[in-house]
């Protein structure tokens, strides 16, 4: 396995895609492709500087560190929700795509079976599975949903980069089975709050936002092992909608015992 390397993590996954046929499923992975790629391309991201797993309905980018963060996150502001505007004026209501998103930074390492591990990857895995985020999604007329982590409002958002506005951002606090998970909701809160999730307080004008909650010790056999291990390129593990199957063991050394079900039912095809 390699030794863990700082990257930034970029998700995307597609709203109702089991419920779509064969043929709109076919279609609706071409356009999130095509998508990502053009998000990317606006923020000078170069392909020798990404690397991908496909999901099916799904997909992960690690992005080299050297890639600016900044100009990535304006991009998912901007390029992002116009390439949806264009690919849905023109499709029919089956074909609409809609997305979510997640930001986050973290160290990933790829072990010998091509897996990619880290505890930061799983966290931003679990950000793109809340229900929060699906609540948000499912109530606003545009037709993306975008999440930060922690570090990237504390690297980025806060300090107001142009392009980027932190009053756009709120905090809040996701459950999760390792305990309470921090992170930033761009655009209005969801009216209905799911129940793994709670607004967070806003921070007083001149106060950094509190420490990531996710840090807080978490109690039962999971709390053994900061990460567990996701195999991308075949098998039955997944994000997004899938199942973990056996025992997963972390970057340090630790292990999170039995299955691990990240939520939904949907499941995709490798590249």
């Amino acid at each position: 396995m390699t030794h863990p390397v700082n990257r930034t993590i970029l998700l995307f996954d597609i709203e109702r895609y089991s419920d779509r046929d064969d043929v709109e499923q076919a279609y609706l992975r071409r356009m999130l492709y095509d998508i990502a790629d053009r998000t990317l391309a606006a923020a000078g991201v170069e392909e020798t500087k990404r690397l991908r797993a496909d999901r099916g309905d799904s997909v992960m980018e690690l992005i080299d560190a050297d890639a600016s963060p900044i100009a990535l996150l304006r991009s998912l502001l901007t390029e992002a929700p116009a390439q949806l505007r264009t690919v849905n004026r023109m499709a029919s209501s089956s074909a609409q795509i809609r997305l979510r998103s997640v930001l986050a930074t973290g160290f990933v390492a790829i072990d010998g079976q091509g897996g990619w591990v880290g505890s930061d990857l799983n966290h931003a895995c679990r950000l793109l599975d809340a229900k929060l985020l699906r609540a948000a999604l499912r109530e606003r007329t545009d037709d993306f949903a975008l999440c930060v982590s922690e570090s990237i409002h504390q690297g980025i958002v806060r300090h107001g980069h142009p392009g980027i506005a932190p009053e756009e951002f709120h905090p809040v606090t996701l459950e999760s089975k390792n305990g309470p998970l921090g992170a930033w909701l761009h655009g209005p809160l969801p009216k209905t709050a799911p129940p793994d999730a709670a607004p967070a307080a806003d921070p007083a004008p001149g106060q950094d936002a509190a420490a990531p909650a996710a840090q807080a010790p978490a109690a039962g056999p999971a709390s053994q092992g900061p990460g567990a291990t996701f195999h991308f390129s075949g098998g039955t593990p997944s994000f997004g909608g899938s199942l973990v199957a056996g025992d997963q063991h972390g970057v340090s050394g630790g292990t999170v015992h039995g299955d691990v079900h990240l939520g939904g039912t949907d499941q995709g095809g490798t590249r």
